[in-house]
C-alpha cells in the first residue's frame, strides 16, 4: 500500500476545505487535499442566495454589525448555538467578503441614486447614497433584521469556489481527486491520516499527515429528496463516528428549505423570496402573512418550512402526480430582475419544468436541505477527543448554528470557518511532529482491504441500491419536518434493522477497479450509521428546537434540553449509537434565551435565564451609558481569535462619519 505524506491534510475540496488548505500552505506548511470530484464541482458550488457580512454599505443595512448579525444568527439558531462561535464569525464574516473580493469573486455592487425594490409584495423606491457607489451590495434575507447577504446574482457559491479553487492552484495546493477517504488512521488519541480507496484503480492509500481536517459536506443525501449534490451522503461523519472516539454533534438537527422545485427538488435561493417573491397556495392566496405577519416570506427557514408544510395539511396544496405543492411566485419581480439577479433560477425552470418564472409560478415545497449536525469541534475545530483531527463547514458541528442556521449563513461559514480553523490548524502544524507508525498504518489499511474483499469474494445476498433506497424512504417518511415518537422508534427499529442486512450486502459486479456498486457497499453501511444516528437523537430529544419539531412535544424546553447531543459508536458490531449530553452554560451566554419571535412563546424557562438576565443588566449599569459596544460586548462573553483577525471592521458609515468631521475641521 502506498503511503503518502504531509503536513495538513484536507478531505474534501469545497469551499472549507480550500479555505483551510490555503491558510495552511501560506504558513509554509505542505499541504494536500483529497476530493471525490474536481475541487470546482464540489457542492460549494450550488450555493445561490449569497453569504451573510454586516458590511452595512445599502441603506437596507444602515445600522447594521457584528452584534445584529450575532444576535439574529442566535436567535435563528433558537438558542442551540455556541454563541463564543457565533460571535466569532460575526466578527470575522466582513473580512472574508472583501477577503474574496481580492481574490476576483465579482460580488454585486451598490448604483448610486434610486432603484425599485419589492417589499412585502410591493414596489418601492430606496435611494443608494452617492458615496456608497461601487460598494458591495446585500439582499434581504430570511431571519435577519437587516439586509446583509452579499451576492453575485443568483451564482454567489460558482463564484467563490471558482476565485477560491484558482487561489489554492496559484500557491500550488494540490488536489488528489477521484480519491475518498474511508477510513481514519488513529491510535484512540490521536489522529494520524487517513486510509482513501482511488474510485479510478481501487488502489488503497495511507495519507500520513500531522493534522486531519474533515470538510466533506453534510448527510442530505440519506433522505430520498435532497438538494444537495449526489456527493453528500454523509461519510465524512461516518468516518468519525467509526473511530468509536470521536463525538457527532447535534445529528437530529436537520433543516429543510422552503423552495425547492417538483418533483427534483432542486433549490430555488431564498433570494427569491429576499428580492420579493411570495409564496401561494392552490387559490393563488398568499398566505404566509396569515402565519407570521411581521416576517411573512422571510421567516426563518425552519418556521416556513413547517408554516407551509401546516397549510399543505389543511388541503390547501396544489394537487400533483408528484403529491402536494404550494407556488412561488416571483413574476412582480419583472424580467429585467429575473434576468439579472435570479438567472439561474430562472435556467433551472426553463431546464427542469419547461416553465418561464418571468411569468409562471414556480411549484415548490419544502425539501431537505442542510446537516447542522457533524463532527463535534472545539472553537478551534478540533476534536475534543481525538487531537489532531480538524473538522470545518457542513461536516462539522463547530457549532454556530445550533439546532436551525439562517440562510446565507451556510456559505458564510464555508469561508469564515475556513479562514479562522485554517489558522489553528497551521498552528497546530507547526507546534507538533509527523508522528508515523507503520504497525497503525497498516492494521487500519489492511481492515480495509478486507472489507473490501469480502464485498469482492463474499456471498452476500443483500443489494445496497435497495438497501439505500429503503434507508432514504424511512428518512423522508419519518424523520422529516414534523416528527413525532410512534414514528421515530418505527424509524429507529426499521434503520438498526438494515444496518444488520448490512453485514451481508453481495455485488453482481466483482470488478475491484471502477465499480459503481463496490462504491455504494462501501458507502452504505457507512450511512445507515449516520442515519441511525440522526433518528435516535430525534426521538431522544423530547421538545422542539429549530428545525427539530416533535408535534407531541411542541414546546422548547429549556429547562431540560438545553444542550447539545453528542453521540459516539464505541461498539463496532452494535446497532445503535451510545449518546450523551453537553450542557449550554447559560451563566456565559452574552444573549440569554429568550422569544425567538415566531408563534407563541411557550418555551419552558432555563432556571439560570433569568438570573442571567438581570447579570447581564448589572454589567452593562456598570459600564454606565458611556461604554461603546465594543467594550460592553467585551464584558458580557469576551471571546478569542487568531490575532489576525481581531482589528474591528470598518463600515461605509464609519468612513463617511469620518469624512463629515474631517470636513468639519476643515
Amino acid at each position: 500500500m502506498k503511503i503518502i505524506y504531509t503536513d495538513t491534510l484536507v478531505v474534501g475540496a469545497g469551499l472549507a476545505g480550500l479555505r483551510v488548505a490555503i491558510a495552511s500552505k501560506e504558513r509554509g506548511l505542505d499541504t494536500l487535499v483529497l476530493s471525490l470530484v474536481p475541487a470546482k464541482r464540489s457542492h460549494s458550488v450550488a450555493a445561490q442566495g449569497g453569504m451573510q457580512a454586516s458590511l452595512a454599505n445599502t441603506i437596507k443595512g444602515e445600522g447594521d454589525d457584528e452584534d445584529i448579525h450575532f444576535q439574529d444568527t442566535v436567535k435563528g439558531s433558537d438558542w442551540g448555538c455556541d454563541q463564543d462561535v457565533a460571535r466569532m464569525f460575526a466578527h470575522c464574516a466582513p473580512k472574508a467578503v472583501r477577503e474574496l473580493a481580492q481574490w476576483g469573486v465579482p460580488w454585486t455592487r451598490i448604483t448610486k441614486g434610486d432603484r425599485q425594490v419589492i417589499v412585502n409584495a410591493e414596489k418601492v423606491t430606496i435611494t443608494e447614497a452617492e458615496a456608497a457607489h461601487g460598494l458591495i451590495n446585500a439582499r434581504d434575507f430570511g431571519g435577519t433584521k437587516k439586509w446583509r447577504t452579499c451576492y453575485t446574482a443568483d451564482g454567489a457559491g460558482h463564484s467563490l469556489l471558482y476565485a477560491v479553487d484558482n487561489k489554492a492552484i496559484s500557491l500550488g495546493i494540490p488536489v488528489h481527486e477521484r480519491m475518498e477517504a474511508l477510513s481514519l488512521i488513529h491510535d484512540g488519541e490521536r489522529c494520524h491520516g487517513v486510509i482513501a480507496r482511488c474510485l479510478i484503480t481501487g488502489e488503497l492509500r495511507a495519507y500520513i499527515a500531522k493534522s486531519t481536517t474533515i470538510a466533506t459536506g453534510g448527510y442530505g443525501r440519506i433522505y430520498s429528496v435532497s438538494t444537495n449534490a449526489v456527493i453528500c451522503e454523509g461519510i465524512g461523519q461516518a468516518l468519525a463516528l467509526d473511530t468509536g472516539v470521536a463525538t457527532l454533534g447535534n445529528m437530529e438537527a436537520v433543516q429543510f428549505h422552503p423552495t425547492a422545485i417538483v418533483p427534483v427538488g432542486i433549490l430555488t435561493t431564498e433570494g427569491c423570496r429576499g428580492d420579493g417573491g411570495v409564496l401561494r397556495d392552490k387559490d393563488g392566496y398568499r398566505f404566509m402573512p396569515d402565519y407570521e405577519p411581521e416576517k411573512k416570506e422571510l421567516a426563518s427557514r425552519d418556521v416556513v418550512s413547517r408554516r407551509m408544510t401546516e397549510h399543505m395539511r389543511k388541503g390547501k396544496g396544489v394537487n400533483s402526480p408528484y403529491g402536494p405543492h404550494l407556488w412561488l411566485d416571483i413574476t412582480l419581480l419583472g424580467q429585467k430582475h429575473i434576468d439579472t439577479n435570479l438567472r439561474e433560477v430562472k435556467e433551472i425552470c426553463e431546464n427542469f419544468l419547461g416553465i418561464d418564472p418571468v411569468k409562471d409560478w414556480i411549484p415548490v415545497r419544502p425539501t431537505q436541505h442542510y446537516s447542522m449536525g457533524g463532527i463535534r469541534t472545539k472553537a478551534n475545530g478540533e476534536s475534543p477527543q481525538l487531537s489532531g483531527l480538524f473538522s470545518v463547514g457542513e461536516a462539522a458541528c463547530w457549532d454556530m448554528h445550533g439546532f436551525n442556521r439562517l440562510g446565507g449563513n451556510s456559505l458564510a461559514e464555508t469561508v469564515v470557518g475556513g479562514m479562522i480553523i485554517g489558522k489553528y490548524v497551521a498552528d497546530f502544524g507547526e507546534q507538533t511532529s509527523l508522528v508515523v507508525d507503520t504497525d497503525l498504518i497498516a492494521q487500519f489499511g489492511k481492515q480495509l482491504q478486507t472489507e473490501v474483499d469480502q464485498l469482492i469474494e463474499g456471498e452476500g445476498t443483500e443489494d445496497p441500491f435497495k438497501l439505500k433506497a429503503s434507508m432514504q424512504k424511512i428518512m423522508m417518511d419519518y424523520v422529516g419536518i414534523f416528527r413525532n415518537g410512534p414514528e421515530l422508534e418505527v424509524a429507529v427499529n426499521q434503520l438498526t434493522e438494515l444496518l444488520e442486512r448490512s453485514k451481508n450486502l453481495g455485488l453482481k459486479c466483482k470488478k475491484r477497479h471502477a465499480n459503481p456498486e463496490l462504491v455504494e457497499a462501501l458507502r452504505v453501511k457507512r450511512m445507515l450509521k449516520v442515519a441511525v444516528t440522526v433518528a435516535c437523537g430525534a426521538l431522544a430529544r423530547t421538545e422542539s428546537r429549530g428545525a427539530h419539531s416533535r408535534e407531541d412535544f411542541p414546546q422548547r424546553n429549556d429547562q431540560d434540553w438545553l444542550n447539545r447531543t453528542l453521540t459516539s459508536w464505541p461498539d463496532a458490531n452494535s446497532l445503535r449509537p451510545e449518546m450523551s449530553y453537553e450542557a449550554l452554560d447559560v451563566m456565559r451566554m452574552e444573549l440569554p434565551p429568550g422569544y425567538r419571535g415566531y408563534g407563541v412563546d411557550n418555551a419552558i424557562a432555563h432556571p439560570d435565564t433569568q438570573k442571567r438576565q438581570q447579570q447581564v443588566e448589572a454589567i452593562l449599569a456598570e459600564l454606565g451609558d458611556d461604554a461603546d459596544r465594543y467594550a460592553k460586548q467585551a464584558a458580557l462573553m469576551p471571546f478569542e481569535l487568531p490575532e489576525e483577525y481581531q482589528p474591528r471592521n470598518q463600515r461605509f458609515t464609519d468612513t463617511v462619519a469620518k469624512t463629515d468631521a474631517e470636513s468639519g475641521e476643515k
